[in-house]
């Protein structure tokens, strides 16, 4: 096992009459490729959070619940209580499809999907798919979420969820941002180190024999 010595902070930017091109170089790099990783890494993820909060804000501001009627039975056995409202959103199968979930706090209560029917804000009638409750007959009104173009959406993410969804894109984006210039200062700092060993065996078998020669 090779002996190490107490580390020496800041090494590579001290004097001395040994140090080498090579190691200035290496200094350089490694500094550079730290302010270059933290400022990539902030940045970015500042950028991508902002940006991810800045749009679920706006589709909190564009997204309106709709009173949509059932045109089609749904399936299933009508449990006792009123129609239900589309207040959670959950998974859209497809594009005019979205989760209508029942009033109340029985959010957590079985849903099917039916055949339902809204009017856009331009007036213009529009059907689509959304879960209601089992039984609901035909002419039951439900709440469904729509976009500015009458479009069926999920129900927007509140304050605290977008601002959740916000950090952790954010810290996800950052640290895949910093890694590209962490990745390219280590591939840099290893190809120095090699060429700095190569070095020392080119120098050491020029003066290592004379080391060993015998003065007497």
């Amino acid at each position: 096992m090779a002996f190490r010595g107490p580390k020496v902070w800041l090494w590579r930017w001290r004097r001395n009459p040994l140090k080498r091109r090579a190691d200035t170089v290496e200094a350089w790099v490694l500094l550079g490729a730290w302010v270059v990783t933290v400022l990539a890494g902030v940045l970015a993820g500042w950028t991508a959070s902002r940006g991810v909060e800045n749009g679920l804000a706006r589709e909190r501001l564009d997204w309106r619940p709709t009173v949509a009627l059932v045109i089609r039975q749904a399936p299933g056995t009508a449990a006792s209580g009123a129609p239900g409202t589309a207040n959670d959103g959950g998974e859209v199968s497809d594009p005019n499809a979205v989760d209508a979930m029942n009033a109340g706090n029985d959010s957590g209560a079985l849903r099917v999907w039916t055949e339902v029917r809204w009017a856009a804000p331009d007036g213009t009638s529009h059907t689509g798919q959304a879960r209601v409750r089992p039984g609901s007959a035909v002419g039951a009104p439900v709440t469904v979420w729509t976009d500015s173009h009458g479009r069926l959406v999920t129900r927007p993410a509140t304050a605290a969820q977008a601002h959740t969804r916000a950090v952790m894109i954010g810290a996800l984006v950052g640290v895949s941002a910093a890694a590209v210039p962490f990745v390219a200062g280590r591939l840099v700092r290893g190809r120095l180190e090699r060429r700095r060993l190569d070095q020392w065996d080119t120098e050491w078998t020029d003066f290592g024999p004379t080391w060993s020669r015998k003065t007497w």
